[in-house]
Formats: structure tokens, C-alpha cells, sequence
């Protein structure tokens, strides 16, 4: 089978995006492509659309015609693979695929991060969770058991609080300031506005809001977008601990948020962190690589 694979397909898919690399045989990616969400939490169909309408767009970015799925291998690490019936009913719709490998997103991520060698990381987006390798071999993850009961410090339990703080304020229970007003704002303006985007949010739309965590916790250190800031890295900081107790392996933080947080850690796990070698789609890339070569 693997004499009729011509191309390589690494997927990232969660909440709120898919990407994906498209890459000869020997791994080098030639295109990437870009669609709507992939995470299993919305079903195996919108899943699979996604990630074909990302696949697509990456063949197009450089001007090359889809050859048939029979010719592609894909390595896809998903959110909500945890959930073993989501992860089995998406692979049993593979549209024909020559190879998938199914992973967490957190694997790939830990694997383009330190390109296969051991380490962890603290990925962090729409949701968070995190994972390590250890240099005797043994795999370890953390969090990641999705919004809105965990994904603790992501960008849907970020904007999850900032409406919380909404509803204080709309009830009296809580002083308005600049905070409220822009979370109000962002979410239609007036009372009965908020209660229809209250009755229509999905984690997506919970995460669009956590850019006005971050922008008004700079703007006011000592607010409540400060302190759900504070808040937020105290949980990264258990979840690189529970992930690595003996505080050896370089961590890597990923994720749209990352960057967000490095004022608010404490400077033992700054003086850890090492820019990730590559993100979550190369290591989906060298996941189906590997798995390609080891079945040769």
C-alpha cells in the first residue's frame, strides 16, 4: 500500500480551526491549507468536512490537482479524541484515506514541539492541556477534559468568566467598569442581546472573547480581567508540574495564548520554557511519517 502513497497529510484540528500541512514522502511540506472546526465535539461529519475543505485549500495554495485519497496518508491529532466512541465513529467515515493515524492534539503538538525527543508542553487555544515525553520513554498527559468543565486557562474559560463578570454587573452584584462594558459590547450590546448570545455561545464563541481578557488585564493590572489572568496561569503552573515532578524537561508553551501568559508565570517555569521547534501540524506531519516508515 504504502508503494501508492504519493503525499503526506498532517491535520490540527479543534474548536475553532483546522490547519493542515500537505508534504511529500520525505516529510517537507509543500502547502498549508486552512478551514473551519474540526474538534470531535461537533460530530465525525463536520469533522471530516473540515478537514477535506482544509486539505483542499492546501492543494490549491500550490497549484496542485487532489489525486485520489487511496493516494494520500493522513496523521490527524484532533481534540476530543479522548472520547473513544467520537474517535471511533471518525475513523470509521474515513472517505478513503490510504493510512490515518488518529491522535490527541496534544500528541501532535508535543511532537512538533520537540520534534519527537523528549519534553512537554502546555498547549493552550480554545482549550488547554498538556503532555510530556520522558527520556525513559513514558507518555504523560494532563487536562484537556474539555469546556466547560476543564480546558483550564483556554480561551473559552477565559470568556466563560469574562461573562460571568457580565452577569454580576447586569444583576448589581458587581461594579461595572471598562471590562464589562466591552464584554456587554461584544456580546450585542444590551441586557436581552446578551441573554440571546448566552442562549447561542459555543466554546468558540466563548473564546472570542478572550482577547478582551488579555487586552484589559494589561490595561488594568489590579481589575478582574487581572486577576482572571492570575487566575488562569496558576493552573498552567499545575498542570507543568503534574506533568514533569521533577522539574527536568523543557516545556514549550503553544497555543494562540501562549505568549499571553508569560508576564503572569512565575520565573521557575520561565527560566524552563523553550520555543517549540514546530507547531502541532508538523507534528502531525512526522506522526504519518513515522507511521509510514515503520510499516514499509
Amino acid at each position: 500500500m504504502t508503494d501508492t502513497i504519493t503525499y503526506l497529510i498532517g491535520v490540527d484540528g479543534g474548536g475553532s480551526g483546522t490547519r493542515v500541512a500537505l508534504a511529500g514522502l520525505d516529510g517537507i511540506e509543500l502547502a498549508r491549507g486552512h478551514a473551519g472546526a474540526s474538534g470531535l465535539r461537533n460530530g465525525a461529519d463536520l469533522a471530516w468536512h473540515a478537514i477535506l475543505q482544509a486539505v483542499n485549500s492546501a492543494f490549491d495554495s500550490c497549484a496542485l490537482p487532489v489525486p485520489e485519497f487511496a493516494q494520500l496518508a493522513i496523521g490527524a491529532g484532533l481534540a476530543g479524541v479522548h472520547n473513544k466512541q467520537w474517535a471511533t465513529a471518525f475513523a470509521d467515515k474515513n472517505p478513503g484515506f490510504a493510512r490515518l493515524r488518529l491522535e490527541t492534539d496534544a500528541y501532535t503538538t508535543l511532537l512538533g514541539a520537540h520534534q519527537g525527543q523528549p519534553g512537554a508542553i502546555v498547549a493552550i487555544g480554545t482549550g488547554s492541556v498538556g503532555e510530556s515525553l520522558s527520556t525513559d520513554g513514558v507518555r504523560l498527559e494532563v487536562g484537556g477534559w474539555g469546556f466547560p468543565c476543564g480546558d483550564e486557562a483556554g480561551g473559552a474559560w477565559l470568556g466563560l468568566r469574562a461573562v460571568n463578570h457580565l452577569q454580576q454587573v447586569l444583576d448589581g452584584r458587581s461594579q461595572a467598569d471598562p471590562f464589562s462594558d466591552a464584554v456587554l459590547q461584544h456580546c450585542g450590546g444590551n441586557l436581552a442581546a446578551a441573554f440571546n448570545w448566552l442562549g447561542a455561545a459555543t466554546q468558540g464563541s466563548f473564546a472570542q472573547l478572550a482577547p478582551l481578557v488579555v487586552e484589559h488585564a494589561r490595561s488594568n493590572a489590579s481589575g478582574i480581567a487581572a486577576q482572571i489572568m492570575h487566575n488562569a496561569s496558576d493552573e498552567i503552573v499545575r498542570l507543568a508540574a503534574a506533568l514533569d515532578r521533577t522539574l527536568t524537561l523543557p516545556i514549550a508553551l503553544c497555543g494562540g495564548l501562549a505568549q499571553a501568559y508569560l508576564p503572569y508565570l512565575p520565573e521557575a517555569l520561565v527560566n524552563r520554557i523553550v520555543p517549540a521547534h514546530g507547531d502541532a501540524v508538523a507534528g502531525a506531519l512526522l506522526m504519518i511519517k513515522k507511521s509510514i516508515e515503520s510499516h514499509a
